[in-house]
């Protein structure tokens, strides 16, 4: 290893021990950006890797609200604004009782090079709490997504950093932050993305971070000569994220077998397509949180308690959290077949997989790239409402899929330029790291 590379790395274990995830990330971009600092030293000079792995600003704040008892409780609310290099911060919200300054530091660091890889000019940044929406009445969600965005308004706007959903943020809460926004700075502006469609929102938004994982797909098949058509997959969640990837999946020829949740995971052998796909909204809207009741409904195969990762398929998506597919899965996906691996959740295999699936040439796709499609289309909306327009389905598919296109061509490209060619991490993270990094100089000491 460099050993610039090595001593930031060290460094940051030893001044963040406690912060696994964010350890995790970082870890795994410097050790692709070895060729990089080798090549041009001007990275160091700069410092470059001490100033992109520090976020320029995190806000921390105490959220109080009251419960439909007249209760008050009290939660912790955050946003890291890592990188501004490039434009505004922009990443999603995330309400859930897992949210830690760990976990929103990996996810903003990640978002970073995501954002940079669209092309688009955003910078990274990501923001939460540890607030539980499961089981809340929609008055207690809104007086805690007011209580929330009071404190945090006078740190966000279109033109500093604009968060969009996550885990736990959905149309509801969107709403509820934007409403309680709008009355504080007296404005209508586009200053969070996944608005309502009738105020500000974008079509195929829900739907396109699985979008874009397929299309990355297709584009590494293409470079295989092979298509998705009459292709296997294996989806892990029953999200936005998975409900998009089918969607799309199936309309271009796949067959889509696994679905998961809390409670275990679903293999249905006769594809889940038409309103199977459907029917993954109707489970989401129940707050049930429980994949069973699509194996009830279809007399599909339930599996309580496990992951999706034991079939056969020809490709594997994991869609619904960080670290969800190890090493031990990732052995069992290459022993029944699986010959491509795409991220569409953020970090979603650990170290050891991504490790297993190089060694037996399994392509991989890794999330800061394959699940950039979210976060593309949420900066087609703040492009949309910068210039009081509204694009058609067609066209916002369209520009979404020519982002996913340059994506991997960027990915491609950079590999085959430090002779690491079809190696999709090192291509992303080379990728995205140089724009961030290169505006970073030009920019100056900031």
């Amino acid at each position: 290893m460099n050993p610039y590379v090595s001593e930031v790395l060290e460094g940051l274990k030893k001044k963040y021990y406690w912060e696994k995830e964010f350890l995790q990330a970082v870890t795994e971009v410097l050790e692709s950006l070895n060729l990089v600092i080798e090549r041009e030293p001007r990275y160091k000079k700069h410092r470059i890797l001490e100033r992109i792995t520090e976020p320029e600003r995190v806000v921390m704040f105490r959220v109080p609200w009251q419960d439909d008892r007249g209760e008050i409780h009290v939660n912790t609310g955050y946003r890291v604004q890592f990188n501004s290099a490039l434009g505004p911060y922009k990443g999603g919200l995330r309400f859930h009782p897992s949210v830690t300054l760990s976990g929103l530091k990996f996810l903003g660091f990640e978002q970073i090079f995501k954002n940079s890889l669209t092309g688009l000019p955003m910078g990274g940044g990501k923001g939460g709490s540890d607030f539980n929406v499961t089981g809340k009445s929609d008055n207690e969600v809104m007086r805690f997504c007011q209580s929330f965005i009071t404190e945090l308004h006078r740190h966000v706007g279109p033109n500093t950093d604009v968060p969009a959903g996550d885990i736990g943020v959905g149309g509801r809460e969107i709403g509820y932050l934007f409403g309680q926004y709008k009355k504080l700075v007296n404005r209508f502006e586009g200053w969070i993305t996944g608005k309502g469609l009738y105020w500000g929102g974008s079509l195929i938004r829900p739907e396109a971070t699985g979008f874009g994982a397929i299309y990355f797909a297709e584009e590494i098949l293409k470079v295989k000569k092979e298509s998705l058509k009459d292709k296997t997959i294996a989806l892990s969640g029953f999200g936005n994220v998975a409900w998009g990837a089918a969607l799309k999946a199936t309309e271009l020829g796949a067959k889509i077998i696994t679905i998961s949740g809390p409670d275990g995971f679903v293999y249905d052998k006769d594809g889940i397509s038409g309103d199977k796909i459907k029917y993954l909204l109707t489970m989401r809207a129940s707050g049930r949180d429980m994949v069973k009741d699509y194996a009830d409904k279809y007399k599909a195969e339930f599996h309580s308690g496990k992951r999706p990762w034991s079939v056969k398929c020809d490709i594997a998506i994991p869609c619904a959290i960080q670290n969800e597919l190890d090493g031990e899965d990732a052995k069992v996906l290459i022993k029944k077949g699986c010959n491509l691996v795409v991220e569409a959740s953020n970090m979603g295999c650990t170290p050891e997989a991504v490790t297993e699936f190089a060694k037996n040439q399994v392509s991989f796709a890794p999330g800061k790239a394959a699940n950039a499609g979210g976060v593309a289309t949420s900066g087609l909306e703040m492009s949309q409402n910068s210039m009081r327009l509204k694009w058609e389905k067609n066209e916002v598919d369209a520009r979404l899929k020519q982002i996913m296109v340059n994506i991997h061509a960027n990915c491609l490209t950079a590999s085959q330029e430090y002779d690491q060619e079809g190696n999709y991490v090192i291509g992303a993270n080379i990728a995205g790291f140089k724009k961030v990094a290169d505006a970073m100089i030009e920019q100056g000491l900031v």
